[in-house]
């Protein structure tokens, strides 16, 4: 069972391989959703996730023996890294099976720790299933990524820390991939105050918590579709499906899109690194109906590769007008360009790229197109440059932004 003496067990071991993560009151979010808003950075631990505190606490459970087999384990990411280094720090051998889509960062830090990947599945559930059967073969100890008791303690350990900084909490935001962290969360959290609020999060893509709660069993999704790849789980915990229906008082889920404009918040605003499935918590405060509550977030993790960082990046900067593409038609001779450059000078917009088509019309001299890029402040300035351009004469239209 999750006890209290167990999460006080565990708290105090995990501290062997974490690094203290202080909560970061963020005025940004505070003042845009009118509560106090503190951040618990997990993204900031060694490994980049708190995923080592449920893997370094469940293999101290073990016993030689099952330390002496080898340790297997299933993950995406996290908790891979996770397994890894706490086997390192035991002196086991690790062997991890990842989604063939796993990002590289990902992959080569979970080598880096000593652990043998293996790449297998398109998604957690199918890299799971194939890590059992090599831990049948091999007689491989399994640890479980979430849905294990001790694991969940050791996760549990975040809400620990929260209380000694925050006693005063009133909510806490925490994502959900298979649930084995909001177990932990939730389950000590109300047992150090009934009265808390603890939220769940997940990506509307791949909310299968929400759907096993709804309909008061373990259900599995047919399929998942999410950026948040940390948390793109068909099938949630059944050991600690229980504790999430007693302590979890709501799930809230977001869309990818939400994922994308929250990264940018946090590093415009915080100057951190935080993945997608780190993001949920960040995501779903604007959908919190409540205000001048102390609400607590945690960023699960920080392990996002420059690739996805990179269209993460873009997509947030078009998403918010901050980079838009516009078409206008005007004729072909001398001068023209510069007209426009002028236009849009004026009202402070920024080319980033042009792009000249003489052969929209068969009569170039009536009309030739422009393709601009443009970077703005935000949808207002954006609009501001259209108006200015319709009075020019150029009849803008906007098209979809390629950077």
């Amino acid at each position: 069972m999750l006890t209290l003496n167990k999460f006080e067990e565990a708290s105090e071991k995990v501290k062997e391989v974490t690094l203290e993560t202080k909560l970061i009151y963020s005025e940004f979010l505070s003042e845009l959703t009118g509560n106090k808003v503190y951040l618990k950075p997990e993204n900031m631990q060694l490994t980049g996730a708190y995923k080592v505190r449920g893997a370094y606490y469940k293999i101290s459970t073990l016993t030689d023996e099952e330390r002496s087999k080898g340790l297997i384990t299933a993950s995406a990411g996290n908790h891979a890294q996770g397994v890894a280094y706490a086997a390192k720090r035991y002196g086991c051998k690790a062997v991890i099976v990842m989604p063939t889509g796993t990002p590289l960062i990902k992959i080569n830090r979970t080598k880096s720790y000593g652990a043998e990947v293996i790449l297998h599945g398109d998604v957690y559930d199918e890299a799971c299933a194939h890590a059992l059967e090599l831990a049948e073969k091999e007689g491989y100890t399994f640890i479980h990524p979430f849905d294990d008791l001790a694991v969940a303690t050791g996760q549990g350990s975040i809400a620990m820390e929260i209380f000694k900084e925050l006693p005063l909490v009133e909510y806490i935001l925490v994502p959900i991939g298979g649930g084995g962290l909001a177990a932990g969360v939730s389950t000590l959290a109300k047992l150090l105050n009934p009265k808390i609020k603890v939220i769940g999060v997940e990506p509307a893509g791949a909310n299968c918590m929400q759907t096993s709660l709804a309909t008061g069993k373990v259900t599995t999704l047919p399929a998942v579709n999410t950026i948040a790849d940390g948390t793109a789980v068909k099938t949630p915990g059944s050991q600690i499906f229980p504790y999430i229906q007693q302590n979890l008082d709501d799930i809230i889920t977001v869309e990818d899109d939400e994922l994308v404009g929250s990264f940018l918040d946090m590093v415009e605003n915080h100057k951190m690194i935080v993945e997608n499935s780190g993001l949920l918590t960040v995501a779903a405060l604007k959908h919190l109906d409540i205000k001048d509550k102390r609400v607590v977030s945690i960023l699960s993790g920080g392990n996002m590769d420059i690739i996805t960082m990179s269209s993460v990046t873009q997509q947030g900067l078009i998403f918010r007008d901050r980079i838009f593409t516009v078409s206008v038609l005007l004729p072909d001779k001398p001068g023209e360009l510069s007209k426009v450059a002028d236009v849009i000078a004026k009202e402070q917009g920024n080319v980033i790229k042009l792009e000249h088509n003489q052969f929209v019309s068969t009569n170039r001299s009536a009309a030739v197109e422009l393709r601009i890029t443009l970077e703005s402040f935000g949808t207002d300035h954006k609009n501001q440059i259209l108006k200015q351009l319709e009075i020019g004469g150029y009849q803008p239209k906007i098209v979809r932004t390629s950077i």
